[in-house]
């Protein structure tokens, strides 16, 4: 079994590439289990073909309970459309084009994301352009690199019991997934999927996933994912949020109850090497709140 997990810290360290399995390949299991199963609802994911760009801009025009005026168009990935010689950022700002591989489960789950939480993307692409204005193409900053990891790796926990912060902040996983099991049923707490690769590495079972996660207190009304997101989306926008890899706070996605085989065994939050332990002098930034 091995571990999925985004390093909030830029390493000089050679990294091992993650290869999705070809769609044929995919073990059907992996889409009945959260995160995968909460995307199941645009329906091409677990078929047979691949869908097309227009296709999943068709799903852009018509998302669930929502209009997603303005949002860039999705377009084929190919030698044509890089011969602009811009920036992959600059292009989506500019042009409103998003170059998406065809075939290609990294850039269908980077769509999807796009389908769901257009205002967040939109709040990462302009900071990335402000800050490619700033250092050019050749260079990346701080800024973008925690821009970055989120876009690839986040996940945004909606927080609602304050008692919760406290075992997360001193990275006490068995207190934080197994003491308080009935807190990621009830509501008190919840993590929303948004990075893409995050969903790409939940395509191969086992893979021990761990999120980069911006927390948010929430209050106990029926709308607080979309408060949440709101706050974020402002957040981002203003400089308020992600301007070091370091604010970003690691979530051991595997550890939630009913997201990774076996974790119903109190064991797996003993031996299972995503539970990390807080590293020395280690402080992370207070939780912003919603409304």
């Amino acid at each position: 079994m091995s571990m999925i997990s985004a390093d909030a810290s830029p390493s000089r360290r050679p990294v091992m590439r993650f290869v999705a399995p070809v769609r044929e390949a995919v073990d059907p299991t992996v889409f009945a289990r959260p995160p995968l199963s909460q995307w199941r609802e645009f329906g091409v994911l677990d078929t047979a073909a691949w869908p097309s760009v227009d296709t999943l801009n068709a799903l852009a025009e018509n998302p669930r309970g929502s209009t997603l005026a303005g949002i860039p168009r999705f377009v084929a990935q190919t030698p044509e459309l890089l011969a602009d010689g811009l920036h992959y950022e600059q292009r989506i700002a500019e042009r409103g084009q998003i170059a998406t591989r065809e075939r290609n489960w990294h850039d269908l789950l980077n769509a999807l994301i796009w389908v769901r939480f257009p205002a967040l993307k939109a709040a990462l692409n302009e900071r990335q352009v402000e800050e490619i204005a700033q250092v050019g193409t050749r260079q990346r900053s701080r800024v973008q690199c925690a821009l970055t990891h989120f876009d690839e790796a986040g996940v945004i926990v909606l927080l609602q019991d304050p008692a919760l912060l406290p075992l997360w902040d001193a990275h006490d996983w068995h207190g934080l997934f197994w003491r308080e099991r009935n807190a990621w049923h009830d509501g008190r707490i919840q993590a929303i999927v948004f990075g893409h690769a995050l969903l790409e590495h939940a395509l191969k079972p086992g893979q021990l996933l761990v999120g980069k996660a911006l927390g948010v207190v929430v209050g106990k009304n029926a709308k607080v994912e979309e408060a949440a997101i709101r706050r974020v989306v402002r957040g981002i926008r203003s400089g308020d949020l992600l301007n070091d890899p370091q604010d970003q706070r690691p979530l051991p996605l595997s550890g939630i109850p009913g997201w990774e085989s076996g974790n119903d065994n109190e064991s797996f939050y003993r031996e299972a090497p995503c539970f990390r332990p807080l590293r020395a002098g280690r402080r992370y930034p207070d939780l912003v709140r919603a409304g």
